[in-house]
């Protein structure tokens, strides 16, 4: 396993995290969710320590204990003061490598998750996205919902769940990441009495395939206040030479107040009160996105008020645009750095990614680096695959920004 130990001087906690560098993609149809609900069914009992008593020991000294299954990362984490170092290691080897797996347990944890992927349906802003994602990547891993179905979950039982455990959660696929008030020495001791015992004892994952963005429409009618709209174009992985571009090109469309959509869409036309652009990245694939939410007689002109704000990118940005974009993105990615949690899970993320971790200057270097000419290279890369994925959850009236958007961006 690899150890990754970053010291902060002057903290009094600890950021620990045991990531995995495997979650929802590593899944076929018929284990969709499995990932997330082992994550849920470790925290039942581990070790000598039933539920109660993992929460309350972690608790009792200061702490907390949390977990987060993404598509390409399952990862566990413990914040404590600095003593809590021992307990917390102690706890999550206990939770990756020896739960209970009652049967009783799984039936209920079957039951909440079953209620989790119910509330994600009654709430319109997750399942407007679920459709989106659903659209991009159909019949694929990064297609499916991470929390799984209740066909799928069902189907599990203690034996077959232990048995994805250990494929999910073996030294090949796991790093331990801490930040705070940490010593190396410590935590390397801490790792190999926890750890040193883990071996590849599991049936080997699936080979995920590289991810193909599909595209399409995902228009449904509900009965709500407003439209809910996400718009998708297909971008570039995570390793990708283009990544930073596609932050900035993320960031002037509409990362903040100043963003062209913003001021566009909200400020000048007033056709939403909420609209957001990110980017979405993954190992090999990407995505470049689209939020808002209003009324539902404007939703098609949002659409094509979006396209045009995207095909606007075609063209370069202005110096003090583009500077201002950076500054944002540099100053959210450093922001971020200063709280020990995120430093250890980005750690541990570098390292499953690149196999090293990155110095903020030289990621600070490579955002510098970015030019007008390569977001304009960029948005014709994305516009040249005349793919995109419109979803729209809300009134039946809405439901036109669908067709709206395509027909605005490729004729």
């Amino acid at each position: 396993m690899r150890v990754v130990c970053d010291p902060i001087p002057g903290l009094q906690t600890v950021a620990l995290s045991v990531v995995a560098g495997c979650g929802a993609r590593a899944e076929d149809e018929l284990r969709s969710g499995w990932s997330h609900l082992l994550e849920h069914i470790v925290f039942k009992g581990a070790g000598e320590r039933s539920a109660r008593q993992i929460v309350e020991a972690i608790e009792a000294e200061g702490g907390n204990i949390n977990a987060a299954t993404g598509y390409e990362r399952t990862s566990f984490q413990v914040r404590a003061l600095a003593d809590g170092l021992n307990l917390g290691s102690a706890v999550l080897a206990d939770l990756v490598q020896r739960p209970t797996m009652d049967e009783a347990d799984l039936t209920r944890e079957k039951q909440v998750v079953g209620q989790e992927i119910a509330e994600a349906a009654d709430a319109p802003d997750d399942l407007v996205f679920e459709l989106a994602q659903g659209a991009a990547f159909q019949g694929q891993p990064l297609g499916r919902p991470i929390l799984g179905t209740p066909q799928s979950i069902a189907t599990t039982t203690p034996e077959t769940l232990d048995a994805w455990r250990t494929s999910l959660y073996g030294p090949k696929t796991l790093v331990i990441s801490a930040a705070g008030a940490v010593e190396e020495d410590d935590l390397l001791r801490l790792a190999e009495r926890d750890f040193g015992s883990l071996t590849d004892e599991g049936a080997p994952l699936p080979i995920a395939s590289c991810a193909s963005f599909v595209g399409g429409q995902r228009a449904v009618a509900k009965t709500l206040e407003q439209a809910n709209v996400v718009l998708l174009l297909p971008a570039v992985g995570v390793r990708d030479e283009a990544y930073f571009a596609l932050r900035l090109l993320a960031e002037i469309l509409g990362g903040g107040m100043a963003s062209r959509l913003f001021q566009e869409a909200r400020e000048n036309r007033g056709l939403a009160y909420a609209i957001d652009a990110y980017s979405e990245t993954y190992s090999d694939t990407g995505i470049l996105g689209v939020f808002a939410g209003c009324a539902a007689k404007d939703a098609s002109e949002l659409a094509r008020v979006v396209a045009g704000e995207i095909e606007g990118m075609l063209k370069p940005v202005g110096s003090s645009e583009l500077a201002r974009a950076k500054a944002q993105l540099k100053g959210a990615m450093f922001m971020g750095r200063e709280s020990a949690l995120a430093r250890s899970e980005q750690a541990a993320g570098q390292v499953l990614l690149f196999g090293r971790i990155l110095d903020p200057a030289e990621t600070a270097a490579d955002v510098d680096a970015v030019t007008a000419e390569d977001l304009v290279k960029l948005t014709e890369r994305i516009l040249s695959q005349r793919q995109a994925v419109a979803a729209v959850l809300g009134p039946r009236s809405a439901l036109k920004a669908a067709p709206a958007f395509e027909r605005a961006l490729f004729g």
